[in-house]
């Protein structure tokens, strides 16, 4: 695959926290219209890539690339427990915030912005929840609001972490159905999942981290015991003591 079937490339990416390792040296790239599933062992490194690619963690080393896309083009949903359920707001306007990237902090939401943010709210089976409060609604309600916003976003790159934690099998079922017309419309979508059968009827590439890539490609050539085993034993020589990155004391 070359450099023009990608819409985002990765080149030696590497990111720390606190000068500690998160991801390291990963090259290569998620194709125009692919979708993929991103899994490994808890602390692999799977939240930091989506988020490195959102543009939200700089890179201590290497780059991220988006061919042809801008950060207006990236519809970025995050973990549902990352959310503050506190915050008064309504479902509307928290399905509203998909239009963020396109208005800003002072732009005018318009009728047409309404009414594609009830209709997506609609579409994930939450019409008439437009005025409850975000917080009061079950985990399952939550994560569909969620993906009534990267609904109303329109973006060509759709960036999912953990998008069927703590919700039940019929939410699960529907929201698995929603990624498939994404991609059946051409949308590239990456997705960090746990469950491994879910990634194995569903997603056709996967990419298997253990804060270094363990196997990138189709995901019946990815998910086999001896990569699986690889990336546990990968995961469980790094820990909390690891040294600090040369790639960071390099660039500080």
């Amino acid at each position: 695959m070359t450099t023009a079937d990608y819409l985002v490339e990765l080149g030696d990416l590497t990111v720390t926290y606190d000068r500690h390792p998160a991801l390291h040296h990963l090259t290569g790239g998620f194709a125009r219209g692919s979708l993929t599933a991103v899994v490994g062992p808890n602390g692999a490194g799977k939240s930091t890539l989506i988020k490195a690619i959102a543009g939200l963690v700089r890179p201590a080393g290497g780059h991220v690339a988006l061919h042809g896309l801008s950060s207006r083009d990236i519809a970025y949903m995050p973990q549902l427990a990352a959310i503050d359920d506190s915050f008064p707001i309504s479902v509307l306007d928290a399905t509203l915030l998909g239009h963020w990237r396109r208005v800003g902090a002072f732009g005018t939401i318009t009728r047409a912005m309404k009414a594609a943010a009830r209709e997506a709210l609609a579409t994930v089976g939450l019409e008439g929840f437009e005025s409850r409060s975000f917080g009061s609604m079950s985990a399952g309600q939550r994560q569909r609001a969620l993906f009534a916003r990267v609904l109303v976003a329109d973006s060509p790159l759709i960036l999912l972490d953990e998008p069927f934690s703590a919700v039940d099998a019929r939410t699960t079922a529907d929201l698995i159905g929603l990624i498939g017309l994404w991609h059946d419309e051409g949308r590239t979508v990456v997705a960090v999942l746990h469950d491994f059968g879910q990634v194995r009827r569903y997603f056709p590439q996967a990419l298997l981290l253990a804060r270094r890539k363990v196997a990138w490609g189709e995901t019946a050539d990815v998910l086999t015991d001896g990569n699986l085993l690889a990336a546990r034993a990968m995961s469980e020589a790094w820990d909390a003591e690891a040294p600090v990155c040369e790639d960071e004391r390099a660039a500080g």
